[in-house]
């Protein structure tokens, strides 16, 4: 970690607390943050290693770990493992909570599954196996985790050419097609998010263009983007896509205001006839609809956000890691439902983290290194060997 003078105690005083715990913190002193930076403005990335850095700090001998690694790069999640590791050889115990299989196995012990609020089975690992997992999380068969349908792909609903915003991406340009998913994947940093935030307007670029279907967008204009039929399901749910303090109803209403309104006032019946219907649609979990939204698990507040942006119609739709911090069985249930859009024609943008779910529903897989675009890859030639070449910079496009 770094600072910016000797002068100021805090970064000094912050690098001593980690210090004080086990000696395996030391692997955190090798990720480089700016201490001094209002933690409001980190990404989600950076916010998560703080809070790991800060639970570390107080030599705890149980440490709990609720999806640690869901914003991390493949070597920020090294890191940490090694951390845990050495926690575990120093006698502390962790509890390690996460969606990802691939990394239970790579990291823990035992297992403790729960289902609905009750334990199904807590057991050793050894001699199990994903599929056996699986079951236990949802109670049956999974398929079909990436239930992704063959379609033709149609027209070029969404044209970017040469997007560019000065420091954060350059000379971006791909097209994504009607009925198509075309999956964005990079490690964290290398630009996805902030091309999708600048196509739908909510940063404004430098330099290019935005079109759906032909019709050009204005730089920096949401309503504009909207009005064209672009929807955005962004990475940070909780902050960026639903107001939580508001209802289920409120939160699925808020992007048909238009519709809703008569004389000026809101139609409430029309509202919540509105957000019933969507919510039965996505099978969105609750007690009442007039609940906070804040009361929902994150698995049904993601099937809200999508359930919000669904309900305008829109011809292409971008979602932002759509299946971060979700459970098996609903991270299916929003596979298959990206699928049924990409068959009833709507352009898809999928930006995700989870490679196996780049490679299992993307029909195109654009790689970003360091806010360029370096590959354009077809599913046929789509491996997590040439996806990761291109996302460390080995490839070119």
């Amino acid at each position: 970690m770094t600072h910016r003078s000797a002068k100021d105690p805090a970064p000094v005083l912050a690098l001593r607390g980690i210090s004080k715990s086990f000696g395996a913190v030391r692997a955190l002193r090798d990720v480089s943050l700016d201490l001094f930076r209002p933690a409001r403005g980190l990404s989600i990335a950076d916010q998560q290693i703080f809070e790991i850095a800060k639970a570390l700090s107080f030599d705890a001998r149980v440490l709990i770990m609720d999806e640690p690694t869901a914003a991390l790069t493949g070597s920020e999640v090294a890191r940490l493992f090694g951390v845990v590791r050495a926690l575990r050889e120093q006698g502390a115990a962790v509890l390690f909570i996460s969606h990802r299989l691939e990394e239970i196995f790579r990291i823990c012990e035992r297992v403790t599954t729960l289902r609905d609020g009750a334990l199904i089975a807590s057991e050793r690992l050894a001699g199990m196996t994903e599929e056996d997992l699986v079951r236990r999380m949802v109670g049956r068969d999974l398929d079909e985790l990436y239930p992704k349908q063959h379609v033709e792909a149609g027209e070029v609903a969404l044209s970017v050419r040469r997007l560019t915003r000065e420091g954060v991406f350059t000379d971006v340009s791909f097209d994504v097609r009607c009925g198509e998913i075309v999956g964005m994947a990079g490690l964290v940093g290398a630009g996805r998010t902030e091309v999708a935030r600048a196509v739908f307007g909510v940063d404004r670029w430098d330099a290019g263009e935005v079109e759906v279907a032909g019709r050009a967008l204005v730089n920096g204009a949401p309503s504009t983007a909207m009005a064209a039929g672009l929807a955005l399901v962004p990475e940070d749910r909780r902050a960026q896509g639903l107001v939580m303090g508001m209802s289920i109803e409120r939160n699925i209403g808020l992007t048909g205001l238009r519709t809703t309104r008569r004389a000026g006032l809101m139609d409430r019946g029309a509202e919540r006839s509105r957000s019933l219907d969507w919510a039965v649609r996505l099978q969105v979990k609750y007690a009442r609809i007039a609940d906070a939204v804040s009361t929902l698990s994150g698995g049904n507040q993601q099937k809200v956000v999508l359930a919000k942006w669904l309900a305008t119609g829109p011809a292409v739709l971008i979602v932002d890691e759509p299946t971060r911090g979700i459970d098996v069985g609903t991270k299916a249930e929003v596979h298959r439902l990206l699928s049924a859009l990409a068959a009833d024609g709507v352009a898809v943008l999928m930006i995700s983290s989870d490679l196996p779910e780049i490679l299992g529903m993307a029909d195109r897989v654009l790689v970003m290194h360091e806010g360029r675009l370096t590959a354009e890859i077809p599913r046929s030639d789509a491996t997590e060997e040439t996806v990761m070449a291109a996302a460390t910079g080995r490839a070119a496009a």
